[in-house]
Parts: structure tokens; C-alpha cells; sequence
């Protein structure tokens, strides 16, 4: 009861913190949802837990997805390739499931850290910029 007592808090806590984000803030945690879920799959490979490894991956991808879809290519060149690397990525994953691989994982969550990091950098630039406009 404990357990099913902590997953309804993180719920509950997930989408408060969905509800109050900024703009902004909606991307940093799509970028740790999809980290989170790389993170959870590689543990499954290593536990040979495969159902459970390619549900994260899959979830990681539809996150990279709505990344993608995201994009403000009005904002130029930095959108189209974004748009590339996130392409990239996603193919990294599917490979990453096919193939259990972890190395690849790992390079997926490397590179999507790199992009979160510059990401968290800019916001006090993003929110300026975005009002109602889509994030970059």
C-alpha cells in the first residue's frame, strides 16, 4: 500500500508541475522524461527485462517526437537542426531496441543532455521570446 501510496504522489506531483510550468519549463521536462525513460531501459536490458526495455524506449521516442513536432521553424536554422539531431536520436533508439544496446542508449542520453543543458542556459532568453510562440 506504501508503494501504490508514492506512485499516486509522483503522479499527482507530475501533473501539478505540468499544470504550473512556463513554456520553458515544458521542454525541461519532456528532456527529463526522456532521459528518465532511457535511464529506466537501460536497466532493463541489464535485468533482460525486454517488454519493460522497449516500452521506455518507445515512450522515450514518442517524447523526441513531440519534441519534433515542437520546433519553431520560424526561429531559423538552430529548429532544422534540431529538427536532424532529434531524428537522429530516435533512430539511435530503435537500433538501441533492436539490438539491446546500451552503448547506444547511452549515447542518445549524452547528446540529450548536451541539448538540455543549452536548453536550461537560455531561459530567461526563451521566455522573452516565446510568449505565445511555439519553443524552438
Amino acid at each position: 500500500m506504501y508503494a501504490q501510496g508514492i506512485k499516486e504522489y509522483q503522479k499527482v506531483s507530475t501533473q501539478t508541475s505540468i499544470v504550473d510550468a512556463d513554456p520553458h519549463r515544458l521542454v525541461q521536462l519532456l528532456f527529463e522524461g526522456a532521459t528518465s525513460r532511457i535511464s529506466a531501459a537501460k536497466g532493463h536490458i541489464e535485468r533482460k527485462e525486454y517488454d519493460k526495455k522497449s516500452n521506455q524506449i518507445n515512450s522515450a521516442i514518442n517524447i523526441l517526437g513531440g519534441l519534433q513536432e515542437s520546433l519553431n521553424f520560424d526561429a531559423g536554422e538552430l529548429a532544422y537542426n534540431l529538427e536532424r539531431l532529434y531524428d537522429y536520436l530516435i533512430r539511435r533508439l530503435f537500433e538501441a531496441n533492436i539490438r539491446n544496446d546500451i552503448g547506444m542508449l547511452e549515447e542518445v542520453n549524452g547528446l540529450l543532455m548536451q541539448i538540455k543543458s543549452a536548453w536550461d542556459e537560455i531561459r530567461d532568453q526563451a521566455l522573452q521570446t516565446m510568449g505565445n510562440q511555439r519553443p524552438a
